[in-house]
């Protein structure tokens, strides 16, 4: 009888121990993370509402009835109640138009742009409020709404006037990406022939003025030499929008581990995105074999774009495309993390700007997913609250400080002549 009992005490201290307990289920980190965002905001760096509703809903927000969960009904990554269940509390929406565009064209799309982000938030005062500053997303959040702010995609949207950058702030722009995806008439992108070996000179005077005004300086899609003036130029911090990490992905759209180990002094953020080819090293050489094999299919039928097309077809049927997943992403974070430090990531999901995601992320709602895993790699609340906001609110206050201290200084008169 002794004997039973003290197995019995020995086998319940067993099953009560650290050792054996059970590690938490998805559905409980998941709902970690989300007390986490009650307290912190989740600010997202880049989401394409804005051009989506022009392209498929007439630049019209009250088109689609964003009140509802549209995932089974639309193509759209966004909505209200999803962007609820992924605890986003912040969000840039961003104003991109085309490089393709003129000059002058490009501004006045960038015009319309920010007007649909003004109406989008004053059709929803109980979702969405206008966000400025660090105080007003903090606030905003606080009163269970979502921090609306804004930012330019391509610095080809000034063109070529510091005095239509100044307009812009004026409107609530407190982002810029210096280029999109074509070199600039004042700084190189990643992805086009290098003309100026980074900034040319009106690109420094840009830089200066976006500090002058408290507008963040957003290094992606830049190529490295311009990231580096940049770095060199501005007085404050600057952040990747919506970029990840070349040492795990080649993609020449990521930041490169050289530029990584300089945020530490600079204090920036890269705030990782979600675009499979920029994710998952298999992904991007898919994509590259696939642009490749166009070309070729183009130089075989010039003139009959339709054979171009089935030729195309035919290779993918032949040659799936590969998927990126959570675990992708996770480890573009975990990269900038090792190299870059904890201060200096965080997210840019660029939904609603692809047409296809990570297994896994498919929409605003799949954020807490991507916490989940983090946890389990070990991620504490203090990490992750750097991660989803802290970091950005960071920035933005320094950004804010420098122009509050320039506030006196002349307004930058430079032209790209």
């Amino acid at each position: 009888m002794i004997r039973t009992l003290v197995s019995t005490a020995v086998l319940a201290a067993a099953l009560s121990s650290p050792a054996l307990a059970q590690d938490p289920t998805d559905a409980e980190l998941q709902e970690r993370a989300r007390r986490v965002m009650q307290r912190t905001p989740l600010i997202d760096g880049h989401n394409d509402l804005p051009w989506a509703l022009r392209q498929e809903h007439g630049s019209d927000p009250q088109a689609v009835d964003l009140t509802v969960n549209l995932d089974a009904t639309t193509d759209l990554h966004t909505d209200i109640p999803r962007l609820r269940a992924g605890g986003v509390g912040g969000q840039f929406w961003s104003v991109y138009v085309p490089a393709s565009l003129p000059p002058v064209e490009a501004a006045q799309a960038t015009f319309e742009q920010i007007d649909v982000v003004r109406r989008l938030v004053a059709a929803h005062p109980d979702a969405f409020e206008l966000a400025v500053t660090a105080d007003d997303v903090v606030r905003i959040h606080r009163s269970g709404k979502i921090a609306s702010l804004i930012g330019i995609e391509g610095g080809y949207s000034i063109n070529d006037s510091l005095g239509l950058l100044r307009v812009f702030h004026a409107l609530g722009v407190r982002y810029m990406t210096l280029t999109h995806s074509t070199t600039t008439t004042w700084a190189d992108s990643a992805t086009d022939a290098p003309k100026w070996g980074g900034l040319s000179p009106f690109g420094e005077a840009v830089v200066r003025e976006m500090n002058r005004l408290g507008i963040m300086v957003d290094l992606s899609h830049v190529s490295e030499e311009t990231m580096l003036d940049a770095l060199r130029v501005s007085e404050v911090p600057v952040i990747f929008s919506h970029s990840s990490a070349r040492g795990v992905t080649g993609h020449p759209r990521n930041v490169p581990d050289s530029v990584l180990r300089l945020l530490p002094e600079d204090g920036g953020v890269v705030m990782i995105t979600f675009v499979p080819g920029f994710v998952a090293e298999d992904v991007r050489a898919w994509g590259s074999a696939r642009s490749a094999e166009e070309a070729r299919l183009k130089s075989l039928n010039p003139g009959s774009p339709s054979a171009v097309t089935e030729g195309v077809a035919a290779w993918v049927a032949a040659n799936p495309p590969p998927r990126a997943d959570i675990a992708d992403v996770a480890d573009h974070i975990d990269h900038v993390r090792r190299v870059a430090g904890i201060d200096h990531v965080g997210l840019g999901g660029d939904f609603d700007g692809v047409s296809a995601l990570p297994d896994g992320l498919g929409g605003v709602e799949t954020y807490p997913a991507l916490i989940a895993e983090l946890y389990r790699r070990g991620w504490t609340d203090a990490d992750v609250r750097k991660l989803l906001g802290e970091n950005v609110l960071r920035v933005m206050r320094a950004v804010e400080a420098v122009a509050r201290d320039k506030r006196g200084d002349r307004p930058g008169l430079a032209t790209n002549d």
